[in-house]
């Protein structure tokens, strides 16, 4: 699936960029100009998007040849090389804005990703993403975070059961929607992780009354409510905090004992990292 979004995505950029032609570079390159350039980094961070980088020049053009320094999910500073690629001169050029679009995006997201992970340096936390991301751009957002050190929550509405208020609210409550999500994964002989989001401690109380789930969301809970909240599921189901909390908070969140903080700046309040594709 993962490669296969991937390229779809690569087809759809290259269809919207390039279109029927780079006319810029045709109406003054020669067909057969060969030439170099060098990914140059200008901003310090956590690089990535590289494996990707080279899937789209090969997609383009399978004679580039590129040689690469840096791997992803490595700490980079300004003046850094990452690679050099070389091959003919309009497939360089027409390629630059498709590369640097993609690398300095996930770029930006494995940098501030990191920043959460090193917060939470020597807890068993985790810190997740969430499906705040952009559209089409999902499956490269989420492999930042990775790259950044973080972990992917659900990649999208099918691989995971997962209970939000408006579910519950909509199905009646929390034990009827419980009940209603384990009849529908044996009608479709689907194996899915089931999560529930609690607004309360009284919700709280009836999804471990209810049971049959895997994790609990903690939504919104403040830092004494997520104590207690932890201390009272005492390790029978994987516990999420979600809800307001900012880079700040973090630590002390983790400290409460949850096993995964949902973070949905991760993507969607994002800088891109600075970088350009110089030629040599």
């Amino acid at each position: 699936m993962t490669d296969k979004l991937i390229d779809e995505l690569i087809e759809l950029a290259i269809k919207e960029d390039i279109g029927d032609g780079d006319h810029s570079s045709q109406s003054c390159i020669p067909e057969t100009a060969a030439g170099k350039v060098k990914l140059l980094v200008k901003e310090e961070g956590i690089i990535a998007g590289i494996e990707i980088a080279e899937k789209v020049f090969k997609k383009i053009d399978s004679g580039i040849r590129m040689d690469i320094f840096i791997e992803d999910g490595t700490r980079v500073k300004p003046g850094d090389i990452a690679f050099t690629v070389e091959g003919k001169v309009l497939t360089l050029l027409k390629t630059e804005r498709l590369i640097l679009n993609v690398m300095q995006r996930m770029s930006g997201i494995a940098t501030r990703t990191n920043e959460y992970v090193q917060k939470l340096e020597g807890l068993h936390t985790k810190v997740l993403d969430t499906r705040k991301t952009t559209p089409g751009m999902r499956v490269l957002e989420k492999m930042a975070v990775k790259i950044g050190g973080g972990e992917n929550h659900r990649m999208g509405l099918y691989d995971m059961v997962m209970l939000k208020d408006n579910h519950i609210d909509f199905a009646g409550g929390i034990e009827k929607a419980v009940k209603k999500v384990h009849e529908y994964l044996k009608e479709k002989g689907k194996d899915l992780k089931i999560e529930v989001e609690v607004r309360n401690f009284d919700e709280l109380n009836e999804v471990l009354r209810v049971g049959g789930i895997h994790r609990i969301m903690l939504d919104n809970f403040d830092i004494p409510q997520t104590k207690a909240a932890v201390e009272l599921i005492n390790g029978r189901y994987e516990t999420e905090s979600s809800g307001g909390i900012t880079i700040e908070t973090l630590r002390d969140y983790a400290e409460c004992g949850v096993d995964y903080i949902s973070v949905g700046a991760l993507t969607h309040h994002i800088k891109s990292l600075d970088m350009s594709l110089k030629a040599l």
